[in-house]
């Protein structure tokens, strides 16, 4: 006879479910209020995606009547946080972690002390949330701990700060910033270099998620202290954390494009279509949006320190930034101090003799992110890239840096492919100070982004960095060996494509159309009243008149925009402010054209050669009559507030959702830890 099959059993259960389902009961089963049950409870490995489905099957009103089971649990994993077993200590962490996540998840009214109530218990809550904090802070600290503990006590923190959309609105986020201790730990784990190779992202994520809770209600204190932080170990390893970001970015970036390179006919047909963002891939769209919290810490590092511009300066090798410790599994002392890996692979490290420094990576890295600026998250990172190197070109000491011609770099500018044009994937030019790669920059954002869905705002950011350099060329006289023409040129079709698609752009954007004209006609009169002072030959002078005379008919086309739209009562002053600031180089077209016409006529010639046209510059000079322009050099500095509060209030809650979103809890073999 047969037996029966066992096809109608039930899978069995790990000990660990058995012991949710005990606790996750509203009533009953008090079996769990026992010494041994939380014994054995947090040396079984805990189960983060069971817990997690148990909160989402809940609705507030189941919350409500396990809330005296939730309290007990929360303070039985915080009371096994403190013990001195490692296994316990990942699982007490982990089960935390998963009962904050389950929390945010259910709504339970509209104010977070609902849910502090809910979790903790209000009579507890200020007790228990300063014990617990004690307790990270010290644990990350702690010797004893290898970088894998760390790294569970720093993802709780992620969680508790990350719990809602708007940080400012999360409760819990307040004891974390009442946590003296928390500001200055971080630090310690960015200077520590092996922990800083498995936690530095993290840890920079933390900071910046910190800086920006109620920033703009009150006194947050990490805004305060990052502010007056002069620790220059702390502020390059801050530096080094985020260059390494970007330098990783870069390398796949680079990585990818050479892979497309050799994919043939059909990456030949994806490019004539436009589809050649190589960040299309899920992995670039996942780096790209991940970036955004290291771009948010260098904004802040850059608008609130003025001591982390220097860390910008400083050289490294992108070996020291690829090169990754290795991991000790359950290891102690071994990581108490930095190690080598056993055996380095091609892959480790890059040449080198490749010298860079922060600055140089970011330029690399936004010039890959400001190609596709049709996709949400590139329109974010391009803006927040053009910000930070806004606040660098108004500073001073950043100014003289990227100016100085005794420090030479190179830096690869991504260009975006076009119809008009090919690009190599890399092309070498000789090294230069960082702004002329910054002016490239610029250049290339221009011409790749003439579009009739116009990208106007970042436009505007990009001519006011072009003229902040110029503001100080113009200042210290700093004559920059750069191909000038490249920019005039780019200039011009800009405001030719603009005039071209009139009907399209500026319904849309009426007053900042003429906003953005001015003010690339004022860079054009910072050149003509002031080039011979920053310009870097007599020469550059000559072409600078040759190539306004070239496209002269761009300046009289926008001649008539002026005039069309000076009748109407709604752009008269701004029209009238354009027109003023159009005499010189009307002037110059005016001046010039004529007698260009008159040598031809005298000599019979159809056309002219850039050499006989530049002749003629040069000899009639002496009767050209221009207008001094006031306030050429002058600009209104960034301020964050109130213009960009709520693109800063959107970024850090995305950057929260976007964390909880990709957020996994490490599966750690606890068999490492088993021997303590």
């Amino acid at each position: 006879m047969l037996r029966r099959g066992n096809e109608g059993k039930k899978p069995l259960k790990e000990k660990i479910i058995l012991h949710y389902d005990i606790l996750f009961k509203s009533h009953g089963d008090d079996s769990f209020d026992t010494p041994t049950f939380w014994e054995e409870f947090f040396l079984l490995k805990a189960h983060p995606d069971y817990i997690e489905k148990k909160f989402e099957s809940f609705v507030a009103k189941d919350l409500i009547q396990m809330k005296d089971r939730l309290n007990f649990l929360f303070e039985k994993c915080l009371e096994y946080i403190q013990c001195d077993q490692p296994v316990r200590v990942i699982n007490a962490l982990q089960t935390m972690s998963c009962l904050f996540r389950g929390i945010h998840s259910v709504e339970v009214g509209d104010h977070g002390f609902d849910k502090i109530n809910l979790l903790v218990g209000f009579d507890m809550a200020e007790t228990s949330m300063q014990v617990l904090l004690r307790c990270l802070t010290a644990g990350l600290t702690n010797d004893h701990y290898n970088t894998t503990i760390k790294a569970v006590i720093l993802q709780l923190l992620l969680v508790i700060a990350t719990g809602t959309d708007n940080i400012s609105q999360n409760t819990f986020v307040e004891y974390l910033m009442t946590n003296e201790e928390l500001y200055d730990t971080l630090l310690e784990l960015l200077t520590d270099p092996v922990a800083r190779s498995r936690l530095g992202n993290d840890t920079v994520l933390l900071l910046a998620l910190m800086v920006n809770y109620r920033k703009y209600e009150g006194v947050n204190p990490f805004v305060m202290r990052l502010s007056v932080l002069d620790d220059e170990l702390a502020l390059s390893c801050l530096g080094s954390v985020i260059s390494s970001a970007f330098a990783s970015f870069n390398k796949q970036f680079v990585s990818k494009q050479e892979e497309s390179k050799s994919s043939g006919l059909f990456s030949t047909i994806t490019n004539m279509v436009g589809s050649m963002f190589i960040g299309d891939s899920d992995e670039q769209k996942q780096m790209i949006k991940s970036n955004e919290a290291i771009l948010l810490a260098l904004y802040e590092a850059i608008h609130l320190n003025r001591n982390f511009i220097s860390v910008l300066t400083h050289s490294h090798t992108d070996a020291t930034l690829v090169g990754t410790p290795p991991h000790t599994p359950g290891g102690t002392d071994d990581e108490s101090v930095p190690s080598q890996p056993a055996t380095p692979t091609p892959e480790s490290f890059v040449d080198a003799s490749t010298t860079r420094n922060v600055l140089s990576t970011f330029l690399q890295y936004t010039s890959v992110v400001m190609q596709d600026t049709k996709l949400k998250r590139n329109i974010s990172s391009t803006k927040l890239c053009f910000i930070i190197l806004t606040c660098i070109t108004e500073d001073q000491f950043a100014n003289s840096f990227i100016h100085d011609e005794n420090m030479s770099f190179q830096v690869c500018i991504h260009k975006m492919p076009m119809r008009h044009r090919k690009v190599k994937a890399i092309v070498e030019k000789p090294g230069a100070p960082l702004a002329c790669w910054l002016l490239d920059l610029t250049v290339e954002f221009i011409v790749s982004h003439m579009m009739k869905d116009l990208p106007f705002s970042q436009h505007m950011r990009c001519l006011g960095i072009i003229h902040r350099l110029m503001c100080h060329e113009k200042k210290c006289q700093i004559r920059l060996s750069y191909n000038w023409r490249e920019l005039w040129t780019a200039l011009i079709n800009l405001i030719k494509f603009i005039l071209s698609n009139e009907s399209a752009i500026f319904g849309r954007w009426k007053k900042g159309i003429f906003a953005l004209f001015t003010l690339v006609i004022n860079i054009f009169n910072m050149f003509i009243t002031f080039g011979d002072t920053f310009l870097p030959t007599p020469t550059s002078y000559d072409e600078l008149y040759y190539e306004i005379i070239r496209l002269h008919q761009v300046f009289h086309s926008l001649e008539n925009f002026v005039l069309r739209h000076n009748a109407n009562p709604e752009y008269k002053d701004v029209s009238s402010r354009l027109a003023s600031s159009m005499v010189n180089v009307l002037a110059i077209v005016r001046h010039f054209n004529p007698k260009i016409e008159q040598y031809m006529k005298d000599n019979n010639m159809a056309s002219l050669t850039e050499e006989e046209v530049l002749e003629i510059v040069k000899s009639n000079y002496d009767d050209l009559t221009l207008k001094l322009q006031h306030s050429l050099d002058h600009f209104e500095r960034y301020s964050e507030r109130p213009k960009e509060t709520h693109f800063f209030t959107e970024l850090v809650r995305s950057i929260s959702e976007q964390y909880r979103k990709t957020m996994v809890f490490d599966n750690i073999d606890l068999q490492d830890f088993m021997h303590f």
